[in-house]
């Protein structure tokens, strides 16, 4: 009778679940939807019908601000719940279909579906730059706000965007006098850079410079924080609130192994074994003379502690497990819906690292490199690789582990010393020369 409830509850989670499944391209599409009608009602209510425009003196600064923010948000409401309906339309076939009818799920109606749409894209419209588009950078004042589209350069312009001083001098061509000559390239980037700064619009150009380069930072972290977050968040809440009580409501404590290896139970033995050790050494110590049954009353109650330890330690390895599942989807999640956050985040990194001098970007590849594949990394990636197997309740397998540290950094080694001849002794070559002197 009870495996008969418990399997009638299941088979209802399931069913709820699979109808909220098919109900996914309706639901989607109806958030998207309302994402768009609350930048139609913003546009009717403030702005007289018309774009939502920042440059506008009608609203102060702080209202701009907000108008801004929430304009940014239901943007990205509507591209991610769109993208979940194309998702889920293109994975509904015909039996997913049937199903619905059964389930009394009516199919999208075509008409009210392009009704919709036809609304979302013409809101969207106005709030999207063609890539062809250039800000203007005539005068100070009409600097447009940094979006993290705008730091995102398409690959066709990326040699023709001229909006920053390091990039006009990044641009500039470059011949053999540049590469090779009597005079060192310094000396030339110097007079590159004194032609720059006496170009009238300098100024305008580092104002902007120093915009985009602020913004780019404040994304840059801001996405940090999110993939860090994001993914403890995710395993915490998970577990606390869905998947423990789920295993612990699936798990009878009664006819469940306690140990769900045999390394888990030579730890609880040895444990037993040192308690008795223990009882036995202070009965001595202390010349008291203890019967054998009441000795045996006490490893009896030990035992069922320990039993109890390793049962509960067991359930959350288990739990461990399914939460770090969920963790990995919402990276991957993030990952997949940040593609220009990415980019920037990348520019960010190229930023920082290309910026540093020749002795820190060698005192960061050795540092990085010894702690990682240096003749000292095995004993860190055996405690890595055995404390993940403890953490999901697997046997720490030792012949893995080893061939693991036998392949894994002689791999990494190989990527670091091609990453150094193939990139940084083409951008910094006298950073290389640093870092051999100090790895010698």
């Amino acid at each position: 009778m009870n495996n008969s409830g418990l399997g009638q509850k299941i088979y209802s989670l399931l069913l709820v679940a699979y109808r909220r499944y098919l109900q996914t391209p309706e639901r989607s599409l109806d958030k998207a939807y309302n994402a768009a009608l609350k930048i139609r009602q913003i546009e009717n209510e403030y702005f007289n019908g018309n774009k939502i425009d920042f440059d506008s003196m009608i609203h102060g600064n702080s209202a701009m601000d907000y108008f801004e923010s929430e304009l940014k948000k239901q943007l990205r409401i509507i591209r991610m719940r769109l993208t979940e309906f194309k998702a889920s339309r293109f994975l509904l076939n015909e039996f997913n279909q049937k199903t619905a009818r059964k389930l009394g799920i009516e199919n999208l109606n075509h008409a009210v579906v392009l009704e919709k749409l036809r609304l979302i894209d013409e809101v969207v419209e106005k709030y999207t730059i063609p890539e062809e588009e250039i800000p203007p950078t005539n005068a100070v004042d009409q600097t447009p706000d940094v979006t993290v589209e705008s730091l995102v350069v398409p690959p066709k312009q990326q040699n023709f965007r001229t909006n920053n001083l390091d990039n006009k001098l990044k641009n500039q061509p470059r011949g053999k006098t540049n590469t090779t000559g009597v005079l060192p390239r310094s000396i030339f980037n110097t007079i590159h850079r004194l032609q720059a700064e006496l170009d009238p619009k300098s100024e305008q150009e580092v104002v902007q410079n120093f915009r985009k380069s602020q913004q780019r930072t404040i994304i840059s972290i801001r996405f940090l924080l999110l993939l860090i977050i994001v993914p403890i968040l995710t395993h915490q809440l998970s577990k606390a609130f869905f998947v423990g009580p789920i295993i612990d409501h699936l798990r009878n404590p009664e006819q469940t192994a306690i140990f769900l290896n045999e390394e888990m139970e030579e730890e609880a033995m040895l444990e037993l074994q040192r308690f008795e050790e223990k009882i036995k050494f202070h009965n001595l110590l202390n010349h008291v003379t203890t019967s054998e049954q009441n000795i045996e009353e006490q490893m009896r109650k030990k035992a069922e502690e320990i039993a109890e330890e390793y049962r509960n330690e067991s359930a959350n390895a288990i739990k461990n497990l399914a939460a770090d599942i969920l963790s990995v989807i919402a990276f991957i999640w993030l990952l997949l819906t940040s593609k220009k956050e990415i980019a920037v985040l990348k520019e960010f990194f190229d930023y920082i690292v290309y910026g540093l001098s020749d002795s820190a970007k060698a005192f960061i590849i050795i540092l990085f490199t010894d702690i990682f594949v240096g003749f000292h990394s095995p004993h860190g990636w055996e405690v890595i690789l055995e404390g993940i197997s403890h953490h999901w309740g697997l046997p720490a397998n030792h012949n893995f582990i080893f061939l693991f540290i036998a392949t894994f950094p002689v791999i990494l080694d190989t990527i670091f010393k091609y990453w150094i001849f193939r990139y940084l002794n083409r951008i910094s070559p006298s950073a290389v020369a640093t870092y051999r002197n100090m790895n010698e």
